[in-house]
């Protein structure tokens, strides 16, 4: 990896872990419905990337099935496990998706991997347990396991994106908005409508997350991620 590439990529961790902190706040100091913050966020992402949905990369099937997983599917689950798992301890839980990704890739891409980053996964394994581990033995909150469960969503995504070519970053943050946004929004609607109204007793500062999420998070850093993807093996930018 270029000295350029891993710049960005550090980068990108540094705001996906400010994200993870702002996300937590909303949802449980604001009590914002984790599902409704996700559906707002996409639909920013789509509306603001949106000239770049056409003309459509095909298969579409794929296509919006690879954005969704890469999108609204990880991140509700995400925002989801923040009302009960510290910022903290779901971003070291979030390390499974390292040893997710790379057999995935191992066995649907034949990528390969030396000892070193073997090594590498295993220590990062090892910190996930410890920060699961009691005394009477391995404990897994709710919270943590939906953490766990986004990874594994996420991995599938990332591997499929491997498979895809001839799609711009943009061009497929434009189809993680849209695919997103429709299915988050109908949940939402069915099964938080109750919560609404917390959003709005705090509305300036979660109008500010749901910003920084789509414009910083999403059209930022996931974009310049998704641009790494494509030219390196999912297993080294986990």
């Amino acid at each position: 990896m270029s000295l350029r590439d891993f710049a960005i990529l550090v980068g990108i961790c540094v705001i996906w872990a400010s994200n993870n902190i702002i996300s937590r706040i909303v949802v449980t100091d604001f009590a914002a419905p984790p599902l409704a913050y996700a559906a707002l966020r996409f639909l920013v992402v789509a509306l603001v990337v949106s000239p770049w949905l056409l003309p459509a990369p095909k298969p579409l099937g794929k296509l919006i099935l690879t954005a969704f997983l890469m999108g609204g599917g990880n991140f509700a689950l995400m925002f989801i496990a923040l009302q009960t798992a510290t910022p903290s301890s779901a971003a070291v839980v979030l390390q499974v998706g390292v040893p997710m990704t790379i057999l995935m890739s191992v066995i649907f891409l034949k990528e390969t991997i030396s000892w070193r980053r073997g090594l590498g996964i295993g220590v990062t394994v090892a910190g996930a347990l410890l920060v699961i581990w009691d005394p009477r033995g391995l404990t897994l909150s709710a919270g943590l396991l939906l953490v766990a469960l986004s990874c594994f969503i996420y991995a599938i995504g990332a591997t499929m994106l491997r498979t895809m070519e001839n799609i711009k970053p943009l061009q497929l943050q434009a189809w993680v908005g849209l695919s997103s946004f429709v299915p988050l929004a109908i949940l939402t609607t069915l099964l938080e409508r109750q919560g609404w109204p917390a959003m709005a007793q705090h509305w300036l500062g979660f109008g500010a997350a749901v910003i920084f999420s789509a414009l910083v998070v999403s059209v930022l850093a996931h974009t310049f991620f998704y641009g790494l993807i494509q030219r390196y093996d999912a297993g080294l930018l986990q």
